[in-house]
């Protein structure tokens, strides 16, 4: 067997692929695109779906990729075993309706075992195949010579995701020898417990033959018409099993980034903290990726996933010993050992670097939180119980591991309830499954839309009107000669734009003589024809008539106006913002445009000001708008912006608007950026930590917008008997300016008429237990008063312990105060008010002699009373 690098082993994968006709597809974005079944793409073939259902068509029918993927619902064992990972990659070859079993066996084989490749010793590989597999077995056993008694013939090897496209698998294993076999079981390992750390799966291979449906007996699947191969071959496992690696992580795709953690590590990599270096390497590399294709911290979404894996690996950090953010000083290692195939990596350092850091600090400010959280549900345990629900809440949403808080509770006498919090988990992973999008996670294949190929031409960017033959017609998926009511229509020749690059579909109308219809979207089919999805209101339309087809213009030009300006704003926002800016995203319409982009703070008021001018400079800069078609390598080379991550073929579409802008685009756009009319920013907004949002009109719309805003001020002028408005923000400023000076004075004085009546308050103490205590609830109270106030009553008694509380509909404010004796006494007001804002579901503090609280449901302020009264009548019984 070859010594290789991991670096090595990918490309001569891709290399050896190559050599047998396959096309090699770069790999997608971790973040999928139009895919709301998935979070992130997990698998080599998640990216390429849309050729296995038949709904695109490949420009090759041999692929073979090297697909980056990120799985977390096994994160737990993430650095406890060998080769469970969040982040990995997966080597794949797929045949599109080409080759099948009969050429995909053999190459896997060869491959594996040939000495110009991987030259891996035939006699300790082994294979399992589905059980009825005769094709699958004749092939291993004689074509490829494989000896029968290191094949398993198995039920498990079926390869399905609900409906669509699935069919039997065949896997092939590495032994590695006995010193992974304690046990010295030998080839029972293999035949009888397939987990094990002796036979290793390294590749595995499903035939893509039936269109799969779990309602159904698998026997009475139906073969597909186009039969695909799905290959997937992990790079870390197979470098761990060529470099003898204990571990995938004992390779040097991570003991870069471990040897680095080392430096800020309390302790090495041996024993007991093997784990923790792992985790954290594995983590880096998914935080590392996920941020450079576009994935941001959050509360929800991948978002909040790629929060949880941060402070996982945080949490790991801890136990090595590092206490201060470290994560973000790995992300050079990460691109290092990285850059051969990703070298895109690097261009996001600094942004990554910064980004990490900040989560980092907000996560340990959190974990300050919940110590104290977790502090104070250990001083109010029952019967020697910490609940699971507690244990549960700290770990969702304080990032503590149940190790942890287990170790904790311990220390102070305490048992977990190990059972709620296993329910409590079961319920979240419910609700998770519940959130996701749950269609299936393959289409079927449409054999009549798939097998249909006759050209049909789009001329809309020239002409919005235009005559055409129907040449195809689909009702619910079947092709039909006539339609009345709702399908989809495929013309020889359409002005209709289909739904792409951020842009929405055209409407209008379709007539023959006897019958028209309304359209409702246009899609692109897989062979590239726009599929019309109409609804005939009148009369029928019939496969081979000839038919009208007119665009709303209205919205086309509106929606073109829209797109045209999002190049413009895109222009601008590098002028003002810098080269950084890169595109997110996009939505044109004919109301409004949006566009996300990269970047990691709020645009001032300034800004967005300057931003919005720039992009009306260009629009009366009257540039000219052209359209060209051009090799990729040209467009690159000519300086044309492409969509990052974006997939584009041999030949694109470049749009230039004078010398400000251009860019890869198949959308429409204006000839004259005049035609835009006018540019209004509308909002700019967060859409994640390292991601901003801007909401833009054009035209009309924006005019309309500037003229509301326009009345607006009229009637405030009015209002203020101002006789127009080219004054009316000094005249406001003014005016604000009055009303604060009197706003506060008139706040003085109520301050002053409380304290006066708080003279009148301390008549109204009561005994409690050993102290003098007063509650009272009052109205109209800010929380400074609320302390003079209470100041100036304990001043008056030593002894005594006073909380105030201000509440409304919703919130509550608590502030309590106690005498010099009381506190002598063990009296606490910070302990009180944060025992009240409890109750109320809220969380304060303070000094013992004066401290304030806040709670969120203030429907509970009487059992907050109750209950602190209760507590100050026991608390000399409690000292004693």
């Amino acid at each position: 067997m070859k010594q290789l690098t991991g670096n090595q082993v990918r490309q001569m994968f891709l290399d050896y692929f190559s050599q047998q006709g396959h096309m090699i597809e770069p790999g997608a974005s971790l973040i999928p695109n139009n895919d709301p079944t998935l979070l992130w793409i997990n698998a080599g073939v998640a990216a390429l779906k849309k050729y296995f259902d038949g709904s695109e068509k490949p420009r090759c029918n041999r692929i073979a990729n090297a697909q980056k993927s990120i799985r977390t619902n096994d994160i737990e064992n993430v650095g406890r075993t060998a080769r469970h990972h969040t982040f990995f990659e997966m080597l794949g070859n797929f045949s599109i309706g080409d080759y099948f079993k009969e050429e995909a066996i053999p190459f896997a084989w060869e491959f594996l075992t040939s000495p110009d490749w991987m030259g891996i010793d035939k006699e300790k590989l082994y294979v399992s195949v589905y059980t009825d597999d005769q094709d699958a077995y004749r092939i291993w056993t004689e074509v490829c010579h494989v000896d029968p008694s290191h094949i398993l013939k198995t039920d498990d090897n079926f390869w399905e995701i609900g409906k669509g496209p699935g069919g039997p698998d065949s896997e092939i294993f590495f032994d590695r020898g006995e010193k992974y076999d304690p046990q010295g079981l030998g080839e029972r390992l293999f035949f009888e417990e397939m987990e094990n750390d002796r036979y290793i799966e390294v590749w595995n291979v499903v035939f893509s033959q039936y269109d799969c449906d779990p309602e159904i007996d698998r026997k009475d699947y139906k073969e597909l018409p186009q039969k695909n191969i799905d290959t997937g071959m992990g790079l870390e496992r197979l470098v761990a099993l060529i470099q003898d690696g204990e571990t995938n992580f004992d390779t040097d795709l991570f003991l870069p980034i471990i040897h680095e953690t080392g430096k800020y590590a309390r302790y090495p990599y041996e024993g007991e903290y093997k784990m923790a270096y792992r985790v954290i390497a594995d983590h880096i590399r998914t935080i590392v990726f996920a941020l450079s294709d576009g994935a941001n911290f959050s509360n929800s979404g991948r978002g909040y996933v790629l929060r949880r894996v941060l402070r996982r690996a945080a949490r790991y950090g801890l136990r090595l010993g590092i206490d201060e953010p470290f994560l973000y000083k790995l992300v050079p290692t990460v691109n290092e050992v990285m850059k051969d195939f990703y070298p895109y990596l690097s261009e996001h350092t600094e942004m990554n670097e910064k980004l990490i850091k900040n989560e980092e600090e907000t996560f340990k400010k959190t974990l300050k939180v919940g110590q104290s959280l977790l502090d104070e549900e250990i001083a109010r345990a029952e019967n020697g119980v910490l609940s699971g629900e507690i244990v549960f809440k700290l770990y969702d949403t304080y990032g503590f591991p149940f190790e942890l808080t287990q170790e904790i509770a311990e220390e102070h006498g305490l048992k977990i309830s190990r059972e709620e919090f296993d329910e409590q988990m079961a319920l979240q992973k419910e609700r998770a499954r519940n959130a996701r999008n749950v269609k299936d996670s393959f289409a079927s294949q449409n054999e009549e839309l798939m097998n249909f190929t006759e050209k049909s031409e789009f001329v809309g960017y020239d002409h919005l009107s235009c005559d055409g033959k129907i040449i195809a017609i689909f009702k619910d998926g079947e092709m039909t000669d006539s339609l009345h009511g709702e399908g989809e229509i495929i013309f020889d020749r359409t002005c209709f734009y289909a739904e792409s690059g951020g842009q929405v579909a055209d409407g209008g109308t379709v007539t023959t003589p006897d019958a028209k219809a309304v359209v409702l979207d246009v899609q692109k089919s897989r062979n590239a024809q726009n599929l019309v999805k109409v609804d005939v209101k009148e009369g029928t339309l019939h496969v081979g008539q000839e038919a009208r087809q007119e665009v709303d213009r209205q919205k086309r030009m509106r929606t073109t106006a829209n797109h045209s300006c999002t190049h413009l704003l895109q222009s601008a926002l590098k002028k003002v913002l810098g080269a950084h800016i890169q595109q997110a995203g996009s939505f044109v319409g004919p109301d409004y445009l949006r566009f996300d982009f990269r970047h990691f703070e709020k645009l001032t008021q300034e800004q967005l000001a300057e931003v919005e001018q720039i992009v009306n400079e260009y629009i009366s800069a009257a540039y000219p708008v052209t359209k060209e078609i051009m090799d990729i390598e040209t467009a690159r080379d000519s300086g044309a912006t492409a969509l990052f991550n974006e997939k584009y073929g041999d030949k694109v579409r470049v749009v230039t608007m004078g010398d400000v802008s251009k860019e890869f685009c198949a959308g429409c756009h204006v000839d004259n950026t005049t035609a835009i009319g006018v540019c209004k920013i509308v909002s700019e907004e967060s859409i994640g930590s390292d991601s901003r949002r801007i909401t833009a009109k054009t035209g009309l719309s924006a005019y309309e917008d500037f003229a509301h805003e326009h009345e607006q001020l009229e009637n405030i002028a009015i209002s203020m008997k101002q006789k127009g408005i080219k004054e009316i923000d000094e005249k406001v400023e003014a005016q604000m300016t009055s009303a604060k000076a009197m706003q506060k004075e008139l706040e003085q004085l109520k301050n002053q008429i409380f304290a006066l009546r708080s003279n009148e308050w301390i008549n109204e103490k009561k005994q409690a237990g050993e102290f003098d205590l007063l509650i009272k609830k009052v109205q109209g109270l800010d929380g400074k008063a609320m302390k003079d106030i209470v100041s100036n009553l304990k001043a008056k008694d030593d002894n005594l312990i006073v909380l105030l509380i201000a509440a409304d509909d919703k919130k509550a404010v608590f502030v309590a105060g106690a005498g010099k004796e009381a506190v002598k006494n063990k009296a606490n007001a910070g302990q009180i008010v944060k025992m009240a804002a409890n109750i109320c579901g809220g969380n304060g503090g303070g000094k013992p002699d004066l401290a304030q609280a806040g709670g969120k449901d203030a429907s509970k302020v009487d059992e907050a009373i109750e209950l602190v009264e209760n507590f100050v009548k026991g608390m000399k019984e409690l000292d004693k």
